[in-house]
């Protein structure tokens, strides 16, 4: 029964359909053997590809297509690293020179330490890309009033962060992205912080369509079994938003009424 709803609730993502709310990344990992490995227990669909780190066409070294298969998998070219938005846009034109890949992830950093995105960098590659006739996907800070701008200008899904990029600190401000995901007409997809399951978890309840990481599987000390975590955490955080949690209250309520005890 829960596999027949999954396929009935697909994420839906520039007109393409995913099984799976679980994206994940392909950096940090010991070897593309094992990003492979983890890849498959996560039952994750796509996979981030930072197009400036990731080996991609160099034969006399391993390629991350040797472990997992584009034609299987779907590559999400990102721009990790980029910190303007000129560099972004170079970076995107080049991957679809090399793999003709047209759906991007988009991410334009603000300073090394904190990997804050800019968000003005990021709107302005965001509305050149769209012109150009990327369909994009947007990381971003959790700020609603920023997210209905890239929404906007053409954005294929909003990336709010829950927390910095590789802090594991989970969902900081579950308000913000609660309100993200109210006024959304897009996919809200969370995008960094996630550290444990349970992070995974909450950012579902809060109604998001999915959940990216990648520090938080390739640096467990198990990545497969955490990746087999992630997916579990993603479909249960998912049904719970479906199924609707009970109201907070403040006092007890007893599961049997006390009414005409003997």
């Amino acid at each position: 029964m829960t596999e027949k709803k999954e396929e009935l609730d697909p994420l839906i993502v520039a007109g393409r359909a995913f099984r799976s709310r679980l994206i994940i990344g392909t950096g940090k990992y010991k070897s593309y053997a094992e990003n492979a490995a983890a890849l498959e227990a996560s039952g994750a669909e796509m996979v981030t590809v930072a197009v400036r780190r990731v080996n991609l066409t160099n034969p006399d070294a391993p390629r991350l297509a040797d472990f997992i298969d584009p034609q299987k998998t779907l590559y999400l070219p990102n721009t990790a690293g980029c910190f303007t938005a000129e560099e972004a846009l170079r970076t995107l034109r080049l991957a679809r020179e090399a793999g003709g890949w047209d759906l991007v992830k988009l991410e334009v950093l603000a300073d090394q330490k904190t990997l804050y995105p800019d968000m003005e960098e990021t709107l302005k590659a965001l509305k050149v890309l769209i012109k150009e006739g990327f369909q994009v996907m947007v990381y971003c800070s959790d700020d609603p009033v920023y997210a209905r701008k890239l929404e906007d200008a053409g954005a294929a899904a909003i990336m709010p962060l829950g927390s910095l990029i590789g802090s594991g600190l989970g969902v900081q401000n579950p308000v913000n992205i609660r309100l993200i995901v109210e006024q959304a007409r897009t996919p809200v997809i969370v995008d960094a912080g996630v550290g444990a399951p349970s992070d995974a978890a909450i950012a579902m309840e809060l109604g998001c369509d999915g959940v990216l990481m990648n520090t938080a599987i390739a640096e467990a000390k198990d990545p497969v079994r955490m990746a087999r975590a992630m997916k579990h955490a993603v479909i249960a955080g998912r049904e719970g938003y479906l199924a609707g949690r009970m109201p907070k209250k403040r006092y007890a309520d007893p599961s049997s009424p006390l009414a005409g005890l003997i």
